[in-house]
């Protein structure tokens, strides 16, 4: 950085703002969580990002996640509009259990009704 000209500071700061943390999450605790998994598909969790605000190169602006519970293995879908998840998750859906001869015996979701058939 001398060479650059750049000013710099060899200096560390122990910044430690209580708040910043707090205002990152939607809970101040996570509860225990208690799943047991005994198999591939036993429990999907699946979750919605967005909307970002630029979109992507591709035109996406929303992404979901699916996330095996027993593998801890994560698909990622991005999506234009978040009404897309209903159609993505059995495009997931058909996709996984072909390829584990296995059917997904549970999902946790938060709800959202980007879950839910539209129209």
């Amino acid at each position: 950085m001398k060479n650059k000209k750049v000013s710099y500071t060899s200096t560390q700061f122990n910044f430690n703002c209580p708040t910043c943390p707090l205002g990152k999450s939607s809970y101040l605790t996570l509860k225990t969580m208690c799943h047991q998994t005994r198999a591939h598909l036993g429990l999907i969790f699946s979750d919605v990002w967005g909307s970002s605000p630029m979109l992507s190169s591709d035109g996406f602006r929303y992404f979901v996640i699916f996330v095996d519970a027993y593998t801890k293995f994560i698909w990622f879908y991005p999506l234009v509009d978040k009404s897309d998840v209903f159609t993505i998750f059995h495009q997931f859906q058909a996709f996984v259990e072909r390829q584990f001869s296995l059917k997904i015996k549970s999902a946790q979701t938060d709800w959202g009704s980007e879950y839910q058939k539209h129209g």
